[in-house]
């Protein structure tokens, strides 16, 4: 599967903005999905994740209460709503899909069997 994300941009503290990855082929339904982010001088870090069925979701415990996760498997796409953004949610985010059949979102980016390429969300202070 291929993995493009879109979406990034400047934005202000307190604002908003949707990311949005979309993904080729038509297995996008078997795929759990995962958002992270890496921003400079820092390892990647997990952001959010979403099952395959969207009925469950996870959130790292900076983003959580202002990120959502969500997906349309009709649409092969899944989203990423950030809301209230800080200036330490600057970073290049990744949207990532994993294969495995597993009960719940996958936190791991090891976890992950396909990346795309990453959109830049400046937010200024």
């Amino acid at each position: 599967v291929q993995l493009q994300a879109s979406g990034g941009g400047l934005v202000q503290a307190g604002g908003s903005l949707r990311l949005s990855c979309a993904a080729s082929g038509r297995t996008f339904s078997r795929y759990g999905m995962g958002w992270f982010r890496q921003a400079p001088g820092k390892e990647r870090e997990f952001v959010a994740a979403i099952t395959r069925s969207g009925g469950s979701t996870a959130y790292a415990d900076s983003v959580k209460g202002r990120f959502t996760i969500s997906r349309d498997n009709a649409k092969n796409t899944v989203y990423l709503q950030m809301n209230s953004l800080k200036p330490e949610d600057t970073a290049v985010y990744y949207c990532a899909a994993d294969w495995r059949v597993v009960p719940g979102p996958s936190v791991q980016g090891h976890e992950y069997d396909y990346w795309g390429r990453g959109t830049l969300v400046t937010v200024s202070s």
